[in-house]
């Protein structure tokens, strides 16, 4: 399986797997399902129990499209208005486990999602999906036309096999946080920091290991005594502190 370097905002980078063109096309297909499924249900209802045929019946042509257009609006937003409310996932992303992802390490914002679903007439609608197919197989990095325009990529969220591969934390029941400062931190921002940290252990990289304390300092206005707690033992409380107050443990 590929991989893709994205560097975070402390400049290291951090490898994920890239999610296989089987994969995206999966979720394709379970998002496809859906959305048909929602289709014939609102159609059903709207046919049998408002007697909609009977009401088309007195419409032009452009009229009755018009109406079918407002009916079956959702499935047209359908993956933009998800992937910007699941961060990156939709209901097939999540059940195929991959998910939407800036190349640079931010979290993708709503005109990033809405420059992929944009891209989605030429990728997918067009020549009934070949375009976006082949511009995966043919990419570095497995990325359609809507991707490669709006610098994102889709990645396996397989990867995580315990616990150190995520934010979550083991804290004791007694556990009695220092930081409270710490709510303002994302989920995203708490898994950048542990997994960089985690990585600068592994490799005693002690710089990474003071940058990145200066940064979290910076973000919550924090002064620390370096006589009482080190730079080490402070990322370590900071990393535990939120997942006590954000229940990440239960």
């Amino acid at each position: 399986m590929s991989q893709i370097a994205i560097n975070t905002s402390q400049n290291v980078n951090i490898n994920f797997n890239i999610a296989s063109v089987g994969e995206r096309m999966l979720a394709f297909i379970i998002d496809m399902l859906i959305k048909v499924a929602y289709v014939i249900i609102t159609l059903y209802l709207f046919f049998n129990f408002f007697n909609l045929d009977y009401f088309l019946r007195g419409l032009d042509t452009w009229s009755q499209m018009a109406i079918y257009i407002a009916i079956t609006f959702p499935v047209h937003i359908y993956s933009l208005v998800l992937e910007s409310l699941m961060e990156g996932q939709t209901p097939g992303k999540k059940a195929v486990r991959i998910r939407v992802v800036k190349i640079d390490g931010y979290q993708a914002s709503f005109g990033d999602y809405m420059i992929r679903w944009i891209f989605r007439l030429i990728d997918i609608l067009m020549l009934s999906g070949v375009v976006g197919l082949i511009s995966m197989i043919i990419s570095k990095n497995n990325q359609r036309l809507g991707d490669m325009a709006s610098g994102t990529a889709v990645i396996s969220l397989k990867n995580s096999i315990n616990i150190s591969h995520t934010i979550l934390e083991n804290i004791q029941e007694n556990y009695v946080p220092t930081f409270p400062q710490v709510i303002a931190l994302s989920d995203n921002d708490m898994r950048i920091i542990k997994d960089n940290y985690i990585k600068a252990l592994r490799i005693d990289d002690r710089q990474i290991i003071s940058k990145l304390s200066d940064k979290i300092k910076s973000i919550l206005k924090l002064e620390i005594d370096p006589t009482k707690m080190t730079e080490r033992q402070f990322i370590g409380v900071v990393i535990k502190d939120y997942n006590y107050y954000t229940g990440k443990d239960n």
